[in-house]
C-alpha cells in the first residue's frame, strides 16, 4: 500500500521544539519533492517547507525561516521537519504531500501533489 504517513505533533508552549515526520511505505521519497503544508482552523493552507527532488534543496515560507528545518534520512523513506522556537501561529495540522514526477522540485502547487498524509497536529500555547 502507497502512503504517507506524518507524525511527531503534539501540544507544546511557547519557544519549544518538534519534529516531524514523513514517512512513506510502498514507495521512496528520494526522487521526488516533499512538501509540509499547514492548515490552521478558519485559515487557507499554507506552503511551509519543501525539500525538492532534484538538487535537494530546500524552501521555507517567510513565516518559518531561520526556525524550520528540512531533510530526508539516509534511508530515503521518510522526511523530517525540525521546528524550532514555535510560536502560538505555528499551531495548524501539518501535512506531507508529494509527486509522483521524478526530479521534482519546489515549485509545483498544491494542486500538482499526487500523494497527501492525513496530517498531525501541532498546538504551541503561549
Amino acid at each position: 500500500q502507497v502512503e504517507l504517513v506524518e507524525s511527531g505533533g503534539g501540544l507544546v508552549q511557547s519557544g519549544d521544539s518538534l519534529r516531524l515526520s514523513c514517512e512513506a511505505s510502498g514507495f521512496t521519497l528520494n526522487y521526488f519533492s516533499v512538501n509540509w503544508f499547514r492548515q490552521a482552523p478558519g485559515k487557507e493552507r499554507e506552503k511551509v517547507s519543501c525539500i525538492s527532488g532534484d538538487d535537494g534543496s530546500a524552501y521555507y515560507a517567510d513565516s518559518v525561516k531561520g526556525r524550520f528545518t528540512i531533510s530526508r534520512d539516509n534511508g530515503g523513506n521518510t522526511v523530517y521537519l525540525q521546528m524550532n522556537s514555535l510560536e502560538p501561529e505555528d499551531t495548524a495540522v501539518y501535512y506531507c504531500a508529494t509527486t509522483d514526477m521524478w526530479y521534482s522540485s519546489c515549485d509545483i502547487p498544491p494542486i500538482g501533489m499526487d500523494r497527501w498524509g492525513k496530517g498531525t497536529l501541532v498546538t504551541v500555547s503561549s
